[in-house]
């Protein structure tokens, strides 16, 4: 993690963006004690909503079923 004090970062903020940027982390203190840190920005996740779906997938009947076929089988490591 990066530190540069205050008067540094008022300087160089376009340079400190930069290095956020590329993923790095800067502490920003005053009289050699951190009071703040800026960390890249990443973009909350918002749920996909229940149900958003529905009417638009569907599932056959056996999709569930306990049988499977050699060649799935083999397809999938269960057997040689």
């Amino acid at each position: 993690m990066l530190y540069h004090n205050i008067s540094d970062a008022k300087a160089n903020l376009s340079h400190i963006m930069k290095l956020v940027e590329e993923g790095k982390e800067v502490l920003i203190g005053r009289n050699g004690k951190p009071i703040g840190k800026i960390v890249p920005y990443v973009k909350e996740q918002t749920p996909f909503p229940f149900g958003a779906l529905k009417g638009q997938i569907w599932i056959a009947d056996d999709f569930d079923s306990q049988e499977t076929s050699d060649e799935m089988a083999r397809l999938f490591g269960m057997i040689d």
